[in-house]
């Protein structure tokens, strides 16, 4: 995911909407440092260096298209739901204790 700028898309009930690129979401670095309180211009690197981390999964059955995007930073998580076109349906930040690695 990359800093493509505030995207200021929103879908008619108001919500904010992601854009995709090359079928993947792209989560302006705006939203990502708001949600955790970081500057704007720290994501990219943060991300780079592992420190800001991401999954996403794709929702199946009743959940069908529907993603949940979640990133990582620090202790803490950021989740979002978002529709095939984007509009972000649902967010929540929550606390996420890193695991420790296991021996191998």
């Amino acid at each position: 995911m990359q800093d493509t700028g505030i995207n200021q898309a929103e879908d008619p009930a108001g919500r904010e909407r992601l854009t995709r690129e090359d079928g993947r979401f792209v989560i302006p670095a705006a939203l990502i440092a708001t949600r955790f309180g970081l500057i704007p211009s720290m994501v990219p690197a943060l991300m780079r260096t592992g420190q800001i981390t991401s999954q996403t999964e794709m929702g199946t059955e009743a959940d069908a298209g529907r993603w949940r995007l979640t990133l990582y930073h620090g202790d803490h998580a950021l989740r979002l739901t978002v529709d095939e076109a984007g509009v972000i349906l649902h967010q929540t930040r929550f606390a996420a204790p890193r695991r420790a690695l296991s021996p191998r």
